[in-house]
């Protein structure tokens, strides 16, 4: 038995596609950087990150994107020739408008260097593309309606106005006149459409309900690609909005594949909550068994719209690992990002035996950070860095963090203070929002030479531990609150749609560009399970 999620932390809204006997599965990224993560697989159970092909300006330009904006929704594809992505890069978050404009990129191969985009429309989020058996290609969307109260065709959500369907042509663009094909069910928020064709029908997926607790997966059907649809009989393919007590809980968006002996199966994102309704891992990606029944429509195996906790697969899943780094390399290791940024040149660079940080913009910035960091994959883990940083004041400042967004991070920074001298700065901003309002919790003086950190968590609580020289590391400060590096802390799971992440952050309130230098990194995983 396999457990899902079959992809831990902070990977949403997954698109999977198969390709022969191989399976590819693209999440969003949003502001980080590099854009759409894609992990591939043979047996449904072992992934592995491949690509991140949103790499340079051309392709994706997210400085001054909001929190929770940037790349929402990929849409993953392959028509017998070459991949296709389709992605939206979404500027605005907060108001009535969201300024979402909407791209595809192709390549010949899944690793390989990813085409120019071609733009699409900026009508909404959550784009897909669906290649029809005759050759035709055509793109779906939702359309966001800014203009308020009773102007939507979705009593339940105005500003979700329905799904739209257009052909497109690589060379020529869009082609003929927008259809709205889906309004959506009573529960509204309707978005994330993908198509696929069986036995004469066309069959739609959609997600409702919100990024939270109210989470689903809609499907309709229809004879023709232009409509008009039918709704499921059961309205939901998979929800687990009746049955608060699961594991697995708001579960939604996710797209159909069959294996190649024709069984399906459909993927969806899920959290897995802490007590108190706490997400720090994210949205994550799972994988549910689909039966068709006589009826013809698609429905959970085993019943009931709840995926299951575990997968039956003949495949044995790789256990857990640490993960040493020691940037002894010229290129940094996969699982770290960094922020909006198609310049990580301004931010880092690899001499051969450490990442060196430059210190930019503060942990408020939407433009220009120095932090890399990588997702938290497990409810317990350790992470542990050494620095050598020797700041002349409290402008510059360097070290460990954990972070959700720029009103939801703890860190333990090296920085100078005029009482104390070299310090370890401990700091967090509580969630507060819109002021991002900072706490300090505690200085801690440091001897000199390079400083080792680590943080330690366990579910809801994590601490701050540090040394120089041959001292044992000792905790410094207090204990601090983990929950807020979620999904549900501060503002809240509606403007909340990343994960926690844990990584390395230098910044030069001065602008001179002071740089820090991290010899490694350290994530260990807790062995009570994920």
């Amino acid at each position: 038995m396999v457990e899902n999620p079959i992809l831990p932390g902070f990977n949403p809204d997954p698109s999977i596609c198969r390709v022969g006997r191989d399976y590819y599965i693209a999440t969003s990224t949003f502001e980080w950087y590099p854009g759409v993560q894609i992990h591939h697989s043979t047996d449904l159970v072992n992934w592995t990150l491949v690509a991140r092909p949103l790499r340079r300006a051309t392709q994706l330009d997210m400085r001054g994107n909001p929190d929770s904006c940037g790349v929402w929704a990929p849409c993953l594809s392959h028509d017998g020739a070459r991949f296709w992505l389709v992605y939206t890069d979404v500027k605005r978050f907060d108001g009535a408008f969201k300024d979402a404009h909407n791209y595809i990129v192709h390549s010949e191969t899944i690793d390989g260097d990813w085409s120019d985009p071609i733009y699409v429309t900026s009508s909404g989020f959550d784009p897909s593309l669906f290649h029809d058996d005759d050759g035709r290609k055509w793109v779906l969307n939702m359309r966001w309606n800014h203009r308020g109260p009773g102007t939507g065709l979705n009593p339940a959500h105005d500003a979700f106005d329905g799904i739209e369907l257009q052909e497109w042509h690589p060379d020529h663009g869009l082609l003929g006149e927008v259809t709205t094909i889906f309004t959506g069910s009573p529960l509204g928020l309707t978005e994330a459409p993908h198509l696929f064709k069986k036995n004469g029908f066309y069959y739609l997926t959609t997600a409702e309900g919100g990024t939270g607790y109210d989470h689903a997966v809609t499907m309709a059907r229809s004879k023709a690609i232009t409509g008009p649809y039918e709704m499921h009989p059961d309205t939901h393919l998979l929800t687990t909005r009746f049955s608060p007590d699961h594991p697995l809980q708001r579960v939604g968006h996710g797209q159909y594949v069959e294996t190649p002996e024709g069984q399906g199966f459909h993927s969806f994102l899920c959290g897995r909550p802490l007590p108190g309704n706490f997400c720090p891992l994210g949205r994550e990606t799972g994988l549910a068994r689909i039966d068709w029944h006589a009826d013809g429509w698609p429905r959970l195996a085993g019943g009931g719209m709840a995926p299951p906790a575990t997968l039956d697969l003949p495949a044995k899943r790789r256990p857990d690992q640490p993960i040493h780094r020691t940037f002894q390399t010229r290129s940094l290791p996969p699982e770290f990002q960094w922020l909006r940024t198609p310049y990580p040149d301004r931010l880092f660079t690899l001499t051969g035996h450490s990442l060196r940080l430059t210190g930019r913009e503060s942990l408020g910035s939407f433009f220009e950070q120095s932090l890399v960091a990588r997702r938290q994959e497990h409810h317990a883990y350790t992470a542990a860095t050494v620095v050598m940083a020797d700041p002349p004041n409290w402008q510059r400042a360097a070290g460990l963090i954990t972070y959700y967004n720029r009103h939801k991070f703890h860190a333990a920074l090296v920085t100078h203070e005029p009482a104390h001298g070299r310090c370890l700065t401990l700091v967090s901003c509580l969630g507060d929002w819109p002021g991002e309002a900072l706490t300090i919790h505690h200085h801690h003086p440091l001897g000199d030479g390079p400083v080792r950190i680590e943080v330690q968590v366990d579910g809801l609580t994590q601490r701050f531990l540090a040394a120089t020289g041959d001292a044992p590391l000792a905790p410094i400060g207090p204990d601090l609150d983990a929950s807020l590096i979620s999904d549900e802390g501060g503002r809240g799971e509606h403007a909340s749609f990343t994960g926690a992440f844990v990584g390395m952050f230098a910044m030069d309130l001065t602008g001179q560009g002071w740089t820090a230098d991290f010899l490694r990194f350290d994530y260990i995983p807790s062995t009570v399970g994920r």
